[in-house]
């Protein structure tokens, strides 16, 4: 069984305690082990849109807001052999535990990387 660091908890801060429910199940059941990256929590409007100025985000924070501002989401990394992974096998492991943890809690957790319109592979999210 993995656990976050305690930078990656100190990333969630603010995160809805839903997915940080669904975080530790998946850390049980994950075969990879995995952190959440330095913009991987909540977001201000002003960070949103620095990211969004960078092309690294879709979301401006004003008009189209990202769901990291609201706490509803969070990216990850894998971390194979003492290294972050953005692998896209890595990441698939890493999603197979997050949304099985997520159906077994009862949560109907969206990952990134089933988007229809671009993928994002380090995402995950909640609805209400």
């Amino acid at each position: 069984m993995y656990k976050l660091s305690s930078k990656s908890n100190e990333r969630l801060q603010g995160i809805d305690p839903r997915l940080i429910s669904i975080i530790n199940e998946a850390l049980k059941i994950s075969v990879i082990d995995f952190g959440i990256p330095g913009d991987g929590g909540l977001r201000t409007a002003e960070r949103q849109k620095e990211l969004f100025d960078k092309k690294v985000s879709k979301c401006d924070g004003t008009i189209n807001k990202s769901y990291h501002q609201t706490g509803k989401a969070f990216d990850v990394y894998a971390y194979v052999d003492g290294k972050a992974s953005w692998d896209r096998y890595h990441l698939t492991q890493v999603a197979a535990a997050m949304l099985q943890a997520a159906a077994m809690l009862g949560y109907q957790l969206r990952w990134g990387g089933l988007f229809k319109s671009f993928v994002d592979m380090p995402h995950f999210e909640i609805r209400d």
